[in-house]
């Protein structure tokens, strides 16, 4: 009788075959520097406004620490589907088609789950979020990366879109405005890419968090274009908009068969939301719009400075039309995206997250996050001017 031999490690060779995170490397070797300034956090640096906060810790002294529906508390599902309606002229049955997540990671994996079949194929846009590929593999199906470049402000094109679908490919994930570069896609340009999605029978997963961080103009959603609202579902959340980062709240909207998939793994995984993070989130959703356009003000204004900047001293650098990042190449300076990041931190003390960690296309440029103090800002470029003028 031949004895099965087993496995030298006790974790499953699914996870043991996706590696960490690229970005926690920098954060973890800046967090043992002194004097750091950080381009490398993807969240706002304004606190939580004190409305929202109010009405978590007003929720907790009425005793509210129950259970709420799984899909989450119906007063909050209705005001998303106001606020969705309201902000981008999408209905969805607050019943039936919207569901609260821990966050839109959460909501990311679970939608994924409920499509993926195994050896189905996704295509991922890159540059992009770090977790998009690994949650793909997670969920059985094979990641397709699709690189975009500088040379078109990192839009996908439908050439590019069409030479990467096969008979295997299920969904596309796309995200704009962007994490890492900040792109965003009009709604021209989306009616070509929605076109062939039709004539392939794809769904498309729409990375919205970032919405209403668009500085040019008005965001486009793939599924205000006709018969692509059926075929998309949206994951967004409170985490960048309304500076909730810490408090884990996300919400999904979606065709009601892709909802109702999605319902089945929340409620095994996650329960539901925390019930106080869901309190704030009404209260954000009801009187927060003010500090939203606030906060995307000063944003704006702070993108304006460091893009032209980073032109200044020779780094190039495309105008992001959203989210909080510039992505500036540096290929002219000879290093590799991580040798430059790593250069910089132990010479300057800047911490920056290197291109090549958000996939295809990321090689040779930087991330670097706005969402600090312009003061910051004004030193980070300094120390950056003075790290190029070392190695010219």
């Amino acid at each position: 009788m031949t004895q099965k031999t087993k496995s030298s490690l006790r974790t499953s060779n699914l996870v043991n075959s996706i590696q960490p995170s690229g970005i926690r490397k920098f954060f973890d070797l800046a967090s043992s520097m002194e004097n750091i300034i950080s381009l490398g956090v993807g969240e706002p640096d304004f606190i939580t406004p004190w409305g929202v906060r109010e009405a978590c810790i007003s929720s907790l002294e009425r005793g509210y620490t129950s259970y709420t529906a799984n899909a989450g508390m119906i007063e909050l599902r209705i005001e998303i589907a106001n606020y969705m309606k309201k902000q981008f002229q999408l209905e969805y049955d607050p019943k039936e088609q919207i569901i609260v997540t821990v966050g839109a990671s959460e909501a990311l994996d679970i939608a994924l789950r409920s499509i993926v079949d195994p050896g189905d194929e996704v295509i991922v846009v890159e540059p992009t979020f770090v977790s998009y590929a690994p949650l793909v593999t997670l969920a059985g199906g094979n990641p397709v990366s699709v690189g975009t470049t500088a040379e078109t402000n990192f839009r996908l094109t439908p050439r590019q879109l069409k030479e990467a679908i096969t008979d295997r490919t299920k969904a596309i994930m796309l995200s704009f405005p962007n994490n890492p570069t900040g792109s965003t896609m009009s709604l021209n340009e989306l009616k070509e890419i929605a076109k062939i999605v039709e004539e392939h029978d794809l769904i498309v997963l729409s990375d919205e968090i970032y919405a209403e961080m668009t500085y040019d103009g008005k965001h486009a959603s793939i599924a205000n274009i006709d018969e692509m609202k059926d075929r998309t579902v949206i994951i967004s959340g409170f985490s960048k908009a309304f500076a909730m980062t810490g408090w884990r709240l996300g919400f999904v909207t979606g065709p009601s068969d892709i909802i109702s998939a999605m319902l089945k793994i929340h409620q095994y995984s996650m329960m539901c939301a925390s019930t106080m993070a869901q309190h704030a989130a009404l209260e954000a959703l009801q009187t927060g719009m003010e500090d939203v356009k606030k906060m995307v003000q000063s944003y704006k204004q702070r993108r304006n400075y460091f893009v032209k900047s980073f032109e200044e001293i020779g780094l190039p650098c495309h105008v992001p039309g959203g989210a909080f990042y510039a992505f500036p190449s540096i290929k002219n300076t000879g290093f590799t995206s991580e040798e430059f990041a790593e250069k910089l931190l132990l010479a300057e003390r800047v911490a920056v997250v290197p291109g090549h960690v958000f996939g295809a296309g990321g090689e040779g440029h930087i991330r670097c996050s706005y969402a600090t103090s312009l003061e910051n800002l004004k030193e980070a470029v300094a120390r950056i001017d003075r790290f190029l003028v070392s190695f010219r």
